[in-house]
């Protein structure tokens, strides 16, 4: 059963990228993907649930969790984007329908396929235990923190005062980035309901991978070398604020 369940979403998982590209070209907006990111875990999840052979109980939450995640980032990224011309990471790229397709919607694809793999082989875990209850207030610390960052960045940027400046305050005054570290936390979440089976323990890369990417990766280094360049101010922030896990702010004298 889970290698069907790994065979059925790995096509549906190609089918829905592919169908995303297809609406991006009719909008002419290749961000169409960020949309879909969140989605996509969805339709993974939802795919999987009838498949597992787990608990009711312990597939529900697994796809609730998941598919609520992955709702509210699409939601998000969706009204946000919708105000803001083409990505500069996608209007950057050289010119080509196969090349866009190749290099950002496939590698997408394939991303999300190995980071859903926690979620797909929870459908199969033999109960909660300690480590499952745990992977749950792991997932709404997480949900908590990168919903309630990413509420306080829009409020501060639909304020025309705050033009050019830093936000500092609440959650971004303990961490640069409260929705990727709280991205990160849902995602070990999802892991450690994946752990009732050693083949579920098995898939700690997925997580691993998803939080390099947000720290490391295409996440918090490319957003950084930005707001470098288009606020003075961030250079002070960076110094006084950690980077990704939250940790109460350093005293830097301001130069």
């Amino acid at each position: 059963m889970v290698l069907m369940t790994l065979l059925l979403t790995a096509a549906v998982t190609l089918a829905a990228v592919v169908v995303t590209f297809g609406i991006a070209l009719a909008r002419e907006r290749y961000d169409t993907i960020d949309t879909f990111w969140g989605l996509g875990f969805a339709i993974v999840a939802a795919v999987a649930f009838p498949l597992g052979d787990g608990p009711l109980a312990l597939r529900l939450v697994v796809l609730a969790l998941t598919a609520v995640w992955g709702a509210r980032l699409s939601l998000h990224l969706h009204l946000r984007n919708r105000k803001l011309p083409e990505d500069p990471r996608y209007a950057r790229m050289p010119p080509g329908r196969l090349r866009m397709f190749l290099r950002v919607y496939l590698f997408q694809a394939v991303v999300l396929y190995f980071v859903s793999l926690p979620v797909q082989f929870a459908m199969d875990g033999t109960g909660f235990g300690v480590l499952g209850w745990l992977g749950i207030v792991v997932w709404l610390a997480g949900f908590a923190f990168e919903t309630i960052g990413d509420e306080q960045l829009r409020r501060f940027k639909a304020d025309p005062a705050h033009r050019g400046k830093v936000l500092d305050t609440g959650l971004w005054r303990y961490t640069r980035h409260p929705n990727y570290f709280g991205d990160a936390c849902v995602w070990w979440g999802l892991y450690l309901l994946a752990c009732s089976t050693w083949p579920g323990a098995a898939t700690i890369l997925s997580p691993v991978a998803m939080t390099f990417t947000l720290a490391r990766g295409t996440g918090k280094p490319l957003l950084e070398k930005g707001m470098a360049r288009t606020r003075p101010a961030y250079a002070h922030y960076v110094e006084r604020t950690s980077g990704f896990f939250p940790l109460p702010p350093k005293r830097v004298t301001p130069r």
